[in-house]
């Protein structure tokens, strides 16, 4: 049962994280939130998920921890859970690489021996 609470645990911190770091949320509300924010010291905390996922985990702690030392290893877990949670999903919301098109494809990148003009200096600058 344990184990349940501790799973429970970990995607609740992750889901709420995400949703405050990376989300614009119901009506734009949290991204609202975030540009309200700035760039102070609550504004950079939301742009961090390591960061975010600790605060986060406090309440999820406390409310699943029985003693003390069980609430300060349950958070530290809980937040490093929805880390891994987030490094295992991050790979599938990373944009698409920037499409390239050859203008030419018989076009040489760089000149052969033969194609250097006399006028050309040995360190590719022109001499004048």
């Amino acid at each position: 049962m344990r184990f349940y609470w501790l799973t429970l645990g970990i995607l609740g911190v992750w889901r709420v994280t995400h949703l405050l770091e990376a989300e614009d949320g119901p009506w734009d509300v949290v991204a609202r939130t975030r540009r309200r924010l700035g760039q102070g010291i609550l504004g950079r905390l939301f742009d961090c998920f390591y960061c975010l996922s600790l605060w986060v985990a406090v309440p999820f702690a406390w409310l699943l921890g029985e003693s003390i030392t069980e609430r300060f290893l349950l958070w530290l877990a809980l937040s490093g859970g929805a880390i891994v949670v987030e490094r295992l999903t991050e790979s599938r919301r990373t944009t698409a690489p920037p499409y390239w098109k050859e203008e030419d494809p018989d076009a040489l990148l760089r000149k052969d021996a033969s194609d250097a003009r006399p006028d050309d200096s040995a360190d590719g600058e022109r001499r004048h």
